[in-house]
């Protein structure tokens, strides 16, 4: 059986930071959003948080409308779904959206939820972003007892929280690390669920984590992005992020 190849979502969030330390409008959100897809990648990802510190707003609707307007592109909005996220998700109906349990001055997200202590307040959240349309994919921390949790939630999908592996990486810890994503992505889809994976892979960790790591959907990438196109330019990095998924398929 041919495994599906993993599409690539960039995260824009850094390029929004970057603009929002002057007032000229540069870097522009949406035209790094167009060059992005139109270099071949398969979606965009913003992560809105409350105190508009990188993506506004404005931001989301404008990629959004850059994504309606291309053939199989995929928009995911995520956030905290008890903040500002579903306001968002209602008025878009994103393809996806992504609940992650961060808090409003959080300097980045950096952990996932927890069942059952998640289970009874995320159920009828999951349920409504669902009414709608949208696919959800819960943040989960690479833990296999929890993907049933995540299941009974009413997900479709959990998105592996990577920043371990990115830690464990290129030391000896790096194989243990990486077993225990493959367990947990594992009991993701032994519980009905997809997988995505994202959270500081880049163009070195990101093929053996897809070799490794079993049915990965989606990655979602962005500060590694960012700082590997302030060298090589938007569209060059996206080519080298889709070689680094087409190298773990080889």
């Amino acid at each position: 059986m041919t495994r599906r190849k993993t599409a690539l979502s960039i995260n824009l969030n850094k390029v929004a930071l970057v603009r929002n330390t002057r007032h000229l409008g540069i870097p522009n959100v949406a035209k790094a959003g167009e060059i992005c897809l139109g270099a071949g990648a398969h979606g965009l990802t913003v992560h809105p948080r409350p105190d508009s510190r990188h993506i506004r707003s404005e931001d989301v609707f404008a990629l959004e409308e850059i994504v309606r307007h291309r053939a199989g592109a995929e928009f995911n909005i995520e956030g905290n779904p008890f903040h500002n996220l579903m306001d968002f998700v209602r008025r878009l109906r994103p393809q996806q959206c992504t609940l992650v349990p961060d808090s409003e001055d959080q300097f980045t997200s950096d952990h996932g939820w927890d069942f059952p202590a998640d289970l009874q307040r995320l159920q009828p959240i999951v349920a409504e972003a669902k009414s709608l349309g949208v696919r959800v994919s819960l943040f989960m921390d690479p833990r296999p007892e929890l993907m049933a949790g995540a299941r009974q939630a009413g997900a479709d999908r959990v998105e592996l929280y990577t920043e371990s592996y990115a830690r464990a990486f290129g030391t000896p810890q790096q194989q243990a690390v990486l077993d225990q994503f493959a367990r947990s992505a594992q009991a993701a889809l032994g519980a009905g669920l997809e997988v995505n994976a994202g959270h500081d892979l880049n163009l070195y960790n990101l093929t053996p984590f897809l070799r490794t790591v079993p049915g990965v959907l989606e990655v979602s990438i962005g500060h590694a992005f960012v700082a590997d196109a302030l060298e090589l330019g938007y569209a060059a990095a996206v080519k080298a992020y889709l070689a680094a998924i087409d190298a773990a398929f080889a």
